[in-house]
């Protein structure tokens, strides 16, 4: 069925990708973006939103509130920023199957969820293993349709400074041409903005199912 402006719930707005979501969306008229979080994000000039913001407990009544077509959940720390791997796990795996399990009961048929390259619960890496986890925490919920973005190194400015990140981002570009080539390509490293415009292109599909999306489905999605 056709739609007209299509109505984004955003969880995960202060961060890297959601922040890059806030800007490609300004001037865009078939989109809306209605963020909840626990704090007020900054919105870039010209964007057209508003957030909700209360602590994670009030998030399903917010959710319920934003009456979205899709659920865009952009949440993800670190170990070191979480502080232990239990609050990493209790944000990257339980805050987003919460999110995710609010926008079900509020009648949200769409979710797009941030994940990570090679996520797979059976991964040695802690990491990899909680957001494969998630992927499958959120994949049994039924929605209609979930995209399953998983980008490799993301490469953009964020809030907190992570050092060896920013550094593996300056070399990043040059790494990709030289060494990633073949089945290496899902490890090359994104934009965060190009990670964004893949998120509005995927806003407006309908097809039924799950799809997981790599370095190239997200290039091809952003374009």
């Amino acid at each position: 069925m056709a739609r007209g402006v299509t109505r984004i719930c955003l969880v995960g707005a202060t961060g890297l990708v959601g922040s890059a979501l806030m800007e490609q969306a300004v001037g865009r008229d078939d989109v809306r973006i209605i963020g909840v979080g626990r704090r007020e994000a900054t919105l870039p000039p010209g964007a057209r939103m508003e957030m909700l913001v209360g602590e994670p407990i009030d998030w399903p009544a917010l959710i319920r509130a934003a009456r979205a077509h899709v659920l865009v959940c952009a949440l993800g720390t670190t170990i070191k920023a979480a502080g232990s791997k239990e609050q990493f796990r209790a944000i990257d795996h339980d805050l987003v199957r919460f999110s995710a399990e609010a926008a079900r009961a509020a009648g949200i048929g769409h979710m797009i969820v941030v994940s990570s390259v090679e996520a797979d619960r059976a991964s040695g890496n802690f990491y990899l293993s909680v957001k494969g986890e998630m992927e499958e925490a959120v994949g049994r919920l039924g929605f209609d349709r979930l995209d399953v973005l998983r980008p490799s190194l993301l490469r953009g400015a964020r809030q907190e400074q992570r050092a060896l990140e920013g550094a593996w981002q300056a070399v990043a570009p040059v790494v990709d041409h030289l060494a990633l080539h073949g089945r290496l390509r899902r490890f090359r490293s994104i934009r965060a903005r190009d990670v964004a415009r893949a998120t509005l292109g995927l806003v407006r599909e309908t097809g039924q199912g799950r799809f997981v999306h790599d370095h190239d489905a997200l290039m091809r999605a952003a374009r």
